[in-house]
């Protein structure tokens, strides 16, 4: 009786609430996302700055990237739980607040501890803003609008990564890198106010509380927490300590494996889970899921390969190189709409594989890449990559939710989203790491040809020799002037050719992806009017 109750009070609640329309609630969930995806990337390019203004090294202050990292993955699977406990759009204000707050702490820092400190705590409020973002989207939107929902947040999703660096770098030249996260403040309090007046909780979302039996699953979340901590600090910290012969990597990698494979057998026999891993027993939301793990290994690897490849062995400036980037972001943002409308008219499944192929397409390009490839070219590969991009993350969502229940789509928000995040920074730290030890390869291999039997070596000696004898240098200054510019050659060429397999190897990763599409089970957009949730 008390129950058939409280759902009349909850549907003239419904009722009684203000008709919104859908696009402004879509444009006011973005704003958050866009923010809290941005500044995964707008403080790399600003470390050197962060360093310096603060009395520590480089290597010191790539925690504040890790720490961010860590409380964020943290977060993202917790998402539904939350919800639930307190509640999705006060657990959503709150993550907001509490992202805003500590952004503006993490501008007005005085030392690098304190920084470090509020940017966990910037991640931790960060950590939820996308998967809940997702599940407001999927319940404002009549599922046939879904896709052009998804296509509006996934702008903010997918172009973030790529205007972060360039945006970082611009605020950082021009003004101070504490203006990275003070633009965060009119933000979050613009989303705070939009939100209080705009999303309500659904009807359907019976929030549980300690009083009424919720128990608190102390150590699924102390496995989780632990299990994900170590192993975002094992990606980033990995190539920078050389892998496993670090103790330390050794032992993040060992609590890592133990902690999460422990929380798996534990929370698929608890009757409140913290992370619902039941549902990725659903075969197109495992599927996509695993994807989406590709998509983001390879979004984020490639986003942090080509600036650095224009920047180390072309040259390019921090914002040359952002300005090679902002085309492929532009060209996203034009064709999410587009892909939008499309999955009302093709299969979702068809729509990724052409943009896996296309984003394939554009990698190999960059695969055939030079150390004479000019601006042009490369923002012409980076647009077709992206433009592949962007036949990617809304089909995937689509695929994904279509048939998870409601109620428990912060559940399964939360599950994808984590995979998109640790597949980027395993594409960062395996792309990292197959950069570094490819050109150690080529460079071995490059300088076996450098000896005085080589016809080609002693030839090209030869004539760096007369160039600087012609400059004025005495016959001893420029013999070595000659070996040491000889070397340099070898080190770029050893470095390009490193790139080229990094970029191919990210190619491949996408096409190893298009076999599971015809495993996924077929959905049809134009007919959900017609099946009930």
């Amino acid at each position: 009786m008390g129950t058939h109750i409280q759902t009349q009070v909850l549907d003239i609640r419904a009722l009684e609430r203000p008709l919104v329309n859908p696009w402004i609630i879509a444009v006011t969930v973005m704003l958050a996302t866009f923010m809290e995806v941005l500044d995964t990337s707008v403080a790399n390019v600003s470390l050197p700055h962060i360093a310096g203004s603060l009395s520590s090294s480089v290597d010191e202050a790539t925690w504040v990237l890790t720490a961010y990292l860590v409380a964020n993955a943290i977060v993202l699977p917790l998402s539904g739980w939350f919800s639930t406990l307190f509640g999705r759009k006060r657990f959503y204000m709150v993550c907001v607040l509490l992202f805003t707050v500590s952004s503006a702490m993490c501008g007005l820092a005085p030392n690098l501890g304190t920084l470090i400190l509020f940017r966990v705590l910037q991640g931790l409020g960060g950590g939820a803003l996308q998967p809940v973002s997702q599940a407001i989207l999927r319940e404002t939107f009549p599922r046939e609008k879904q896709g052009m929902a998804m296509a509006v947040y996934g702008m903010g999703v997918v172009f973030a990564p790529v205007v972060g660096p360039t945006l970082g770098g611009w605020i950082t030249d021009n003004y101070t890198w504490r203006w990275i996260f003070l633009i965060n403040i009119p933000v979050g309090i613009c989303s705070l106010l939009l939100t209080s007046l705009l999303i309500f909780d659904p009807s359907y979302l019976i929030r549980k509380t300690l009083r009424s039996g919720l128990r608190i699953d102390y150590i699924g979340l102390g496995l989780l927490a632990t299990g994900l901590g170590a192993l975002e600090i094992m990606l980033d910290e990995g190539q920078r300590n050389d892998w496993f012969s670090s103790h330390g990597i050794v032992a993040a990698a060992v609590i890592a494996v133990v902690a999460l494979v422990s929380v798996v057998f534990w929370e698929l026999n608890r009757k409140d889970p913290v992370v619902d891993l039941h549902l990725l027993k659903e075969r197109n939301f495992a599927i996509s899921t695993a994807t989406m793990f590709v998509l983001g290994f390879v979004l984020y690897g490639s986003t942090m390969a080509l600036p650095l490849f224009l920047q180390t062995l072309l040259g390019y400036t921090a914002m040359q190189s952002g300005m090679a980037l902002s085309p492929g972001g532009l060209a996203i943002m034009v064709m999410m709409p587009i892909v939008g409308l499309l999955l009302s008219r093709v299969e979702a499944r068809w729509l990724v594989i052409f943009g896996l192929l296309v984003s394939s397409f554009g990698l190999f390009q960059m695969a055939h890449f030079s150390l004479e490839v000019d601006f042009r070219h490369a923002v012409e590969a980076r647009i077709v990559q992206s433009l592949g991009l962007a036949f990617l993350f809304v089909p995937i969502n689509t695929m994904a939710f279509f048939y998870i229940a409601k109620q428990n789509t912060s559940y399964a928000t939360g599950l994808i989203n984590l995979a998109r995040n640790i597949g980027g920074s395993t594409g960062i730290a395996l792309s990292t790491t197959l950069i570094a030890r490819r050109q150690q390869f080529h460079q071995h291999r490059l300088i076996e040809h450098l000896s005085p039997l080589d016809a080609t070596y002693q030839s090209t000696l030869e004539a760096a020799k007369q160039m600087f004898l012609a400059k004025g240098a005495d016959a001893v200054h420029a013999a070595s002037q000659a070996q040491q510019m000889v070397y340099g050659m070898v080190q770029r060429q050893a470095s390009m050719l490193a790139f080229v397999e990094d970029f191919r190897w990210l190619a491949m990763a996408f096409l190893a992806v298009i076999p599971l599409m015809f495993l996924m089970k077929k959905i049809r957009v134009r007919k959900v009017e017609l099946i009930a949730d």
